[in-house]
């Protein structure tokens, strides 16, 4: 008989007592996941997974370590634990792990508001082939489009339970739905590739296979025939495809464990403007089918809404309890994490202020420059903030665009990007990351 999730996390609790940990807390997975690919009108590839995970964190005094595994079979996981309290007894002690004090604990465990799972049955497999076939005819459609790369539905259910030794239980359900497409445009070694596709939490959100699937394919062609740009200096527009990068570039320097360590170009600038100050970046778990809402974190602590930027101005770190403890500062319920690895921290979803200027207003008002679509490839540097990283869009003249360049460098300085930045209307606001196209003057490109 299968064991449901909350019985696996307290028989893994009990076998670490059991083994001499002092306490410990735990974690079960259960998923479920369906994936067809289309490709020529026919299916190439259906795919069915299903599987139960979990872990066990132990700690033994300031000592602690983590195993998984994919068996629940009882005698598992008493080998589990026992490995787990052996390993801790070998680790080197950390004054700043453990536990959240029962009082931190969330009190408000329910995510049903949150509508983070669809109630809806999941698909049926032919439903999901009938839906990448349309993408795949639509962009198909196209005209200058010589075929479709890829076309793939898919569907994911997955359960989550949590418990410690502190009291802590809870669990919740999250479920996914999503349809991407990639048309290639051109012939022989003048093809170009491009994509759309979408992501929801209920399927009944995901916009329509007609509309993907043109997408895809319009971008593809709008990529043929590229050239070098001209080497300068220029504005630069992030496209809201690839926007959002920037702002996991200042996620990733603002978390615990970069602060902590001393390695972020942001480590000095809290309590100091780092955005233009009509800008805030507001985090938040508990906005309704977004996919990285949450009542609680993965330490058991709950969850709210904050403003990591409030007008221009940086006003706090992306904390777990570890990095709180070892920065003297109280947490901010942040904590992630799998059943392979200790809580880390990791930010929710994410917006950033939007502009009262639309894409292509932006657009008219640079003049020449470039607008980023797609970006390969990374050479940031996290101490100093020096960011390189190779591009390839839509080259603007007079406020119009003229054709598509590749083979591009974009460098800049993040700080600098960060104070400039000027961002437009277009955000989709169900993203996890709400950042739309933003534009940086001045940034330095490399071409002809």
């Amino acid at each position: 008989m299968t064991q449901s999730l909350d019985t696996l996390t307290h028989a893994l609790l009990d076998a670490a007592r059991k083994a001499g940990a002092d306490s410990a807390d735990a974690i079960a997975l259960q998923g479920t996941s369906v994936t067809v690919d289309v490709r020529a009108g026919a299916l190439e590839q259906a795919e069915r997974a299903e599987g139960t995970d979990i872990g066990l964190r132990v700690l033994v005094g300031q000592r602690q370590a983590n195993v998984s595994a994919s068996d629940t079979r009882p005698e598992t996981m008493t080998a589990m634990a026992e490995r787990a309290v052996a390993m801790a007894r070998e680790a080197p002690d950390d004054p700043y792990v453990g536990l959240a004090d029962p009082e931190q604990l969330a009190k408000d465990l329910s995510p049903s508001a949150l509508e983070m799972a669809d109630p809806a049955d999941e698909p049926d497999p032919a439903y999901l082939q009938v839906l990448a076939e349309r993408a795949e005819a639509a962009a198909q459609a196209v005209s200058g489009v010589s075929q479709v790369q890829a076309t793939s539905a898919a569907y994911s259910a997955r359960q989550v339970h949590m418990a410690a030794t502190n009291g802590f239980s809870a669990g919740y359900a999250r479920t996914g739905s999503s349809l991407s497409c990639v048309a290639i445009a051109g012939e022989g070694l003048h093809m170009e590739r491009d994509y759309d596709g979408d992501s929801r939490v209920f399927a009944a959100d995901l916009r329509s296979a007609e509309e993907i699937g043109r997408i895809a394919g319009e971008r593809a062609v709008e990529r043929l025939n590229p050239s070098k740009p001209p080497t300068g200096t220029y504005p630069v527009l992030f496209d809201e495809r690839i926007s959002s990068s920037l702002i996991g570039h200042l996620l990733s320097a603002i978390s615990g464990t970069a602060i902590a360590r001393g390695a972020s170009f942001l480590r000095d600038d809290l309590g100091k403007q780092i955005l233009p100050d009509t800008l805030s970046v507001i985090e938040d778990p508990h906005r309704p089918r977004a996919t990285a809402s949450r009542p609680f974190d993965a330490e058991g602590l709950p969850t709210a809404r904050r403003a990591i930027v409030e007008n221009g101005v940086l006003t706090g770190w992306t904390l777990d309890l570890a990095t709180a403890r070892k920065l003297g500062m109280p947490p901010t319920g942040n904590a992630a994490r799998g059943t392979s690895a200790p809580p880390s921290p990791s930010n929710w979803n994410i917006e950033l202020t939007q502009g009262d200027q639309s894409r292509d207003d932006l657009i008219a008002a640079m003049g020449t420059g470039l607008i980023v679509t797609s970006m390969i490839g990374s050479t940031i540097n996290p101490n100093t903030g020096d960011y390189s990283r190779g591009a390839a869009g839509l080259w603007v003249e007079n406020g119009e665009i003229t054709h598509a360049v590749n083979e591009i460098t974009i460098a800049g300085n993040l700080r600098d990007m960060f104070a400039r930045m000027i961002p437009a209307n277009d955000a989709r606001p169900y993203l996890s990351r709400v950042v739309s196209s933003v534009l940086i003057e001045g940034m330095s490109l490399a071409g002809n």
